[in-house]
């Protein structure tokens, strides 16, 4: 039996290293674009990301093979009801020779770490993580240590099982940047992923380090953003917390609270990382609204009667996705702050700085 599916072409000579890094993970995962796109987005961003799906969709194993792809120090924590706060972050140990106490370091110190079925922690080691997500340190007695640079948390969940799970505290589903939902593969997919399952695995090759990935994220910050689009997410952000001023006011009674201000922010960084992905050195407004569902769906605190009627954040996040306008073009070339001209190839409707 032959399959129409086609595998990721090798990457010429020279290729930019996200293609080679793309190349060596599709030699492993089958389809998932969408998730892969995502992962490299989180990445070049510095954001962390949360990865739902039912068992068996490849969640743990993509993450794993895009570590092994980059080359950097990388931990997997696979959380259980009866784990400890100490064995994420680490804990002080008593040496009987020297009489003193030392801080041993726990797996949250790496560049890439995978938090496996996150929502099978409880709340306080769910919380442990909180202070090294998003200040990137660790608080250890009465010392500080600093995460290491690159850092990212890639963490999974099951949605189908409440026995023996706990739902993420809103503090915490917060702190990532994406979330991502990951659906079944079609025929054909299935088909490749259990053709080469019955196969020796493939041999991943690293074609990152932590300092190229460090220099692809600074290229990300320079990736510019026109102040129309950055209107334009902070009117998604804020049309989720008063859909009435898009003209949905039914949606009021299905919401507690909106995405808050974090989400904004996020929808730019996740925007610059997407564009630049795509070859741009500009972001226009249909990466934002792209990236929106990813970013808002789980800061949306959806009401009991949203719960009673079957309606997810998904449901209110199409029609509100579709009652804010795109911004409209500023239109006209414009010479950059710093005195250089806008590239050439570069569409002028969304490159430009105010003068």
């Amino acid at each position: 039996m032959s399959t129409p599916y086609a595998a990721a072409p090798t990457p010429a000579p020279g290729a930019h290293p996200l293609e080679q890094m793309l190349y060596q993970v599709k030699r492993t995962i089958v389809g998932q674009d969408q998730l892969l796109e995502r992962m490299l987005v989180a990445l070049l961003s510095r954001g962390h990301l949360l990865v739902e799906g039912v068992p068996g969709l490849a969640k743990t194993m993509a993450i794993k093979t895009l570590a092994e792809a980059i080359g950097v120090d990388f931990k997997r924590i696979q959380f259980t009801p009866d784990l400890v706060p100490a064995d994420l972050i680490g804990t002080r140990i008593y040496n009987q020779q020297t009489g003193d106490f030392q801080v041993s370091l726990g797996p949250v110190f790496a560049n890439l770490v995978l938090a496996d079925e996150i929502n099978r922690a409880p709340a306080k080691v769910q919380s442990a993580l909180l202070e090294v997500m998003q200040e990137r340190q660790v608080t250890i007695g009465r010392e500080t240590f600093r995460a290491p640079d690159p850092f990212l948390v890639m963490a999974t969940q099951n949605p189908i099982e409440s026995e023996g799970t706990y739902p993420l505290p809103e503090a915490q589903v917060d702190r990532f940047m994406l979330k991502v939902l990951v659906g079944y593969p079609s025929a054909t997919e299935e088909y490749v992923v259990v053709e080469r399952m019955i196969r020796a695995p493939e041999r991943i090759d690293a074609v990152l380090d932590a300092t190229g990935l460090r220099g692809l994220q600074a290229a990300v910050d320079t990736v510019y953003v026109d102040p129309g689009v950055i209107q334009y997410a902070v009117a998604l952000a804020g049309a989720t917390r008063d859909p009435a001023r898009v003209g949905l006011p039914e949606l009021a009674r299905y919401l507690s609270f909106g995405a808050s201000p974090r989400a904004s922010i996020n929808l730019i960084l996740a925007s610059r990382a997407l564009a630049y992905l795509r070859g741009r050195d500009y972001v226009i407004p249909t990466d934002v609204r792209e990236l929106a569902p990813d970013v808002l769906r789980h800061r949306m605190v959806l009401s009991y009667e949203a719960l009673a009627d079957d309606v997810s954040a998904d449901d209110l996040l199409g029609p509100i996705l579709a009652a804010v306008p795109l911004p409209e073009s500023p239109g006209g070339r414009h010479t950059a702050a710093s005195g250089d001209p806008i590239p050439a190839n570069v569409d002028p409707a969304w490159y430009r700085r105010p003068e």
